[in-house]
């Protein structure tokens, strides 16, 4: 495994560093550097630190493991791949993902998920185990994304205007209640069977990567939202 220190180092310097250093890659010290990873793809990364906005974006394979938090639109644009965070996230986590993992241990801010899409096999996901900011799922298009509100005090573990122009995709929240100001576009319910058979796979992922018992996830209910219709903004279209 190389070793880079990134200790008062420039962003592009580092970012020139790792694409040099071959496929497995430990980075110390890293303190708010931007663009980690950028594009990259097939490799093994470990960060010690805070990495800097975008970190993963456009990654398309490989695995990203931080041991801390990470800062704004964490996966932004990313087409495949796992980046795992041991601590919490920023702002716009997943914005416009289209494919790969991301798992965060503790928290996430505003708009997790804006943009997110799928499209065949890209299916991507998001799987938060504390709480997320205002604006969950804003207009999301498809994937999958799991709140889990490990710890959290509040009914449901989001902020304000959770899926506003939510049009594909799935929410699951493990919550006591359903968020208040749930907009009419979105419908929510009770997670079925079904419904829980259908993220078995990512709670067993996401629990191995931090070392957690499944079962202790469930002595809270699930709740999954889902669009409610093919076109639910036709309301503001005029039709000739």
């Amino acid at each position: 495994m190389n070793r880079i220190d990134a200790n008062g180092r420039d962003f592009r310097a580092l970012n020139e560093e790792i694409r040099a250093a071959g496929q497995e890659i430990l980075i110390e010290n890293c303190m708010g550097q931007r663009y980690i990873a950028a594009g990259m793809s097939g490799v093994s990364l470990t960060i010690q630190g805070i990495p800097g906005n975008a970190l993963g974006c456009y990654l398309n394979g490989g695995t990203i493991r931080v041991h801390g938090n990470a800062q704004d639109q964490t996966g932004d644009t990313m087409n495949s791949g796992t980046i795992v965070v041991d601590g919490s996230c920023g702002d716009a986590t997943g914005y416009s993902m289209r494919g790969g993992k991301i798992l965060v241990r503790g928290n996430a801010g505003y708009r997790v998920g804006i943009h997110m899409k799928a499209y065949r096999e890209q299916q991507p996901l998001i799987v938060v185990g504390g709480e997320t900011g205002s604006f969950l799922g804003e207009y999301q298009a498809g994937g999958t994304i799991i709140v889990l509100g490990i710890g959290s005090e509040k009914k449901a573990p989001v902020g304000n205007l959770c899926g506003t122009g939510m049009h594909g995709g799935k929410m699951f929240l493990r919550a006591e209640a359903l968020p208040a100001d749930l907009p009419p576009q979105v419908a929510a319910s009770k997670a079925t069977e079904e419904d829980m058979a259908e993220i078995d796979g990512y709670l067993e992922e996401f629990c191995a990567a931090f070392s957690m018992e499944k079962q202790s996830l469930f002595d809270r209910p699930f709740y999954v939202l889902r669009p409610n219709s093919n076109n639910p903004y036709k309301n503001l279209y005029t039709f000739n």
